[in-house]
């Protein structure tokens, strides 16, 4: 009677995934970013060249050229989104907006630093602040080219909910590219897992759609430039009583919408 044979056959070897790489052989995904025209062509045309320059010396440069073409951006758009009430809210929109990006930026960004190290990755705060950038200077261009469409139909409607559902729409498709351009960038860093970076891409939503709120109103007028201490509300709950009230711009209708 044969003895039978215990060991277990080798296990084969694991296939190791490789990280995407963060820039390619392309020499013009190397070329340094130099200027705010060069930043916007290159988050347009050339995502990587981006990622691949906030890995570099002077990437400060390429972060702040990011962040002023997206304030310039941010207030373009909150022009066309004052043009609905005119008056007062053609500089106070614009001023409500591009704060509070930059203010949704600066609070999610220790989180996102956070994420991205229980992730693996190795970038350090400069660069997420850099693929941060990246997100709101996408954010912004994209509604600067949604800024005619909505410019149209400021000028030819008088619903208040029907016009920030407009911009809320064009918002949403815009900062879905962003994500996209920090999602990529994200794995370049060598991060093993997206699912801190899918939280925290929740969170910021989460937030950026609380800040519309704590600002109110944007669409549309009110007595006071921001709500008062007792006027605290979660988005959801505001939008809620916007439908109900239906309010518009029309004379009588430009109570805050609340």
């Amino acid at each position: 009677m044969s003895e039978t044979n215990q060991t277990p056959p080798p296990l084969p070897p694991q296939m190791q995934i490789p990280p995407p790489p963060l820039s390619s052989d392309d020499p013009l995904e190397r070329a340094p970013i130099h200027g705010l025209g060069a930043a916007v062509e290159s988050i347009l045309r050339q995502p990587r060249r981006v990622m691949h320059a906030l890995r570099q010396p002077g990437a400060g440069r390429v972060v702040v050229a990011m962040v002023l073409v997206a304030l310039v951006c941010a207030l373009v758009y909150g022009v066309v989104v004052g043009t609905f009430s005119r008056g007062p809210q053609l500089w106070i929109a614009p001023l409500k907006i591009a704060g509070g990006m930059l203010v949704a930026a600066v609070i999610c960004l220790p989180s996102l630093y956070i994420f991205a190290c229980l992730s693996g990755s190795r970038a350090r705060v400069a660069e997420m602040a850099g693929l941060v950038a990246g997100l709101l200077l996408l954010t912004t261009l994209l509604l600067v080219g949604f800024a005619p469409v909505a410019w149209l139909f400021s000028e030819s409607t008088n619903s208040l909910c029907w016009m920030g559902a407009l911009h809320l729409f064009f918002w949403v498709v815009a900062t879905g590219f962003g994500l996209r351009f920090l999602g990529a960038g994200f794995a370049g860093t060598q991060a093993k897992s997206q699912a801190g970076l899918r939280v925290w891409a929740v969170i910021f939503v989460l937030v950026c759609l609380q800040l519309t709120t704590a600002l109110r109103p944007l669409v549309g007028t009110a007595d006071t430039v921001f709500p008062g201490a007792t006027e605290k509300k979660f988005f959801l709950k505001h939008w809620l009583d916007c439908l109900d009230q239906g309010e518009s711009r029309t004379p009588g209708g430009l109570g805050r919408e609340d």
